[in-house]
């Protein structure tokens, strides 16, 4: 995970690039108790205060990206 605390600024432009709606797809997480897999895709529900990016999973999970540990992009075709 995160080892800091992101800046304002940081999660400001975190929040410019990934606005409510955005649709990402999971490319690669290590999480012991959900085993997402690669190519899941989810709709952006906002960014928290610590970085965290909120999401909505089209498989039902409301599991969060941490963005620098987690890998993800925009999904083909998706608004950016």
């Amino acid at each position: 995970m995160m080892n800091r605390i992101p800046s304002q600024s940081e999660v400001a432009r975190l929040r410019a690039l990934y606005p409510a709606g955005t649709r990402l797809e999971l490319i690669a997480m290590d999480d012991p108790y959900m085993h997402p897999t690669p190519g899941d895709q989810g709709t952006v529900q906002g960014v928290d205060d610590m970085g965290q990016i909120m999401m909505q999973w089209d498989n039902g999970s409301s599991l969060s990206l941490v963005p620098g540990y987690d890998k993800f992009k925009v999904a083909k075709g998706a608004k950016r």
